[in-house]
């Protein structure tokens, strides 16, 4: 008996890195848009995509997050991360979704690195002695050798159970651990927790409504596997300060020196960029002067503060042309007053009309809690009033807008008529430069955008 092997041409199979895939990606209000993508895109080139569809201004706050609805969790894909490879270790009973949006907070703590790690959750190896500075602090984050510890008292939820336990916590370069006695960091009263090599963390959303936490500052750690919900760790934090903390430093154990060159490798573009930028201008600026045309003849303004002191003067006149242009037949009343500021203002990207405190909180929330975010919305319980929601040593904070009238002319209002602006437009653009009344000057406005 003998046996024939017969040669069987099989047809050729595409490899793996150069297929493409189709993702979907959702806006915060629900919409979303389906993208082709290669196996090897980065949430960076997902957000640079949608950036050039879109004609987005690049300002590195576009950020990509991983959404598990159905079990109110959500993390920062980081840039270097492949989407792809973030899609495969999805459960497909779960509600999982790709959102993008800007998020201010996303590198801050490489800017302001004092905001996000306070010196009671900090401590360090004897060699330092105890005197750093925020900058030292960073580097001891991303170096191999040298780290300082995050320890704080955090609220764990017990397994199979409903009730949440107070234990005091210590972050390490090997792991996760928690003390058994007190704040005691001898090894025998340390007991290990969890390893972040293979797992990731997710902020808590609605933390009290959905799993019964003490307080709404909770935060996850999942395994980078399906089927692991009963593996999940909750922890809850006792404020928004120290809750930001953990996860700035699990972030930065985790990925650390990846991290920093995802900061540093658009703001290199950036710099360069606007040295360009600087160069081009001050050739122009040299052959600019300021000029007045109210006479006969033109004449050139050398006292720079007479040159002030008439482009202020022009700024206002022209707001006062603008509200007569739109004014009926010239009447004059507080009513087409209204009208014209309203139409000013609904057009501006930080205005939101009626949402409400919690809607306004929670969108400043989702993109960043950082010094300056703001937008303006309706007040609920003032007619004709506005509010003016703000960031400020990541808490929110709300300031009434209130409507006054003098000489038949409208004013709003943020200290009870002692500075008065024309329109919202107008009051916003002060405090973009100038800090005011309020906390901080405001810097980054929250917007709704359509990916």
């Amino acid at each position: 008996m003998s046996l024939y092997a017969r040669r069987v041409t099989l047809p050729a199979i595409t490899p793996l890195q150069l297929q493409k895939r189709v993702i979907k990606v959702f806006n915060e209000d629900g919409t979303s848009r389906a993208l082709e993508v290669p196996n090897e895109i980065t949430s960076l080139n997902v957000c640079q995509l949608l950036i050039q569809k879109n004609h987005y201004i690049d300002d590195q706050n576009w950020t990509m997050f991983e959404l598990l609805s159905s079990l109110c969790l959500e993390r920062i894909i980081e840039d270097h991360e492949l989407v792809i490879e973030v899609q495969s270790k999805w459960d497909m009973e779960e509600d999982c979704r790709f959102c993008v949006r800007k998020y201010y907070a996303k590198y801050e703590f490489f800017k302001n690195p004092e905001n996000y790690f306070p010196d009671f959750m900090l401590s360090y190896s004897s060699e330092m002695n105890g005197t750093t500075k925020p900058v030292d602090i960073l580097k001891m984050f991303l170096s191999t050798s040298t780290y300082p510890e995050v320890h704080s008292y955090l609220y764990m939820a017990e397994k199979g159970k409903k009730s949440w336990k107070k234990l005091y916590f210590i972050l390490r370069r090997s792991g996760l651990y928690y003390s058994t006695k007190g704040t005691s960091k001898d090894p025998r009263h340390l007991q290990f927790f969890w390893d972040f090599t293979q797992s990731n963390v997710y902020m808590l959303l609605s933390a009290r409504k959905s799993y019964g936490a003490p307080t709404d500052f909770g935060f996850c750690l999942k395994p980078n596997k399906t089927g692991v919900a009963k593996e999940m760790k909750m922890l809850c934090a006792e404020t928004e300060e120290c809750k930001i903390c953990w996860l700035t430093a699990i972030r930065l154990y985790k990925h650390g020196k990846q991290i920093y060159e995802n900061y540093l490798s658009p703001q290199q573009r950036n710099d360069a960029s606007s040295q360009n930028l600087t160069a081009v201008r001050s050739i122009s600026e040299n052959s600019l002067v300021a000029m007045d045309f109210s006479g006969h003849k033109s004449r050139v303004i050398e006292n720079p503060t007479e040159a002030l002191s008439i482009a202020l003067q022009e700024g206002l006149l022209w707001r006062r042309k603008s509200t007569g242009r739109i004014n009926l037949h010239g009447i004059n009343t507080s009513s087409q007053t209204l009208a014209m500021n309203l139409a000013v203002h609904m057009s501006q990207p930080w205005f939101h009309h009626k949402i409400s405190r919690d809607e306004a909180q929670k969108l400043i929330s989702q993109q960043g809690l950082v010094n300056g975010v703001f937008l303006v919305r309706d007040s609920q319980s003032a007619p004709k009033s506005f509010v003016l929601s703000m960031c400020h040593g990541q808490k929110i904070k709300h300031f009434q807008i209130s409507p006054i009238e003098d000489g038949g002319e409208l004013y709003y209002t943020l200290d009870e008529g002692h500075t008065r602006f024309t329109d919202l437009t107008q009051l916003v653009e002060f405090h973009q430069l100038n800090r005011g009344i309020l906390p901080c000057k405001l810097k980054h406005y929250c917007t709704r955008v359509t990916v």
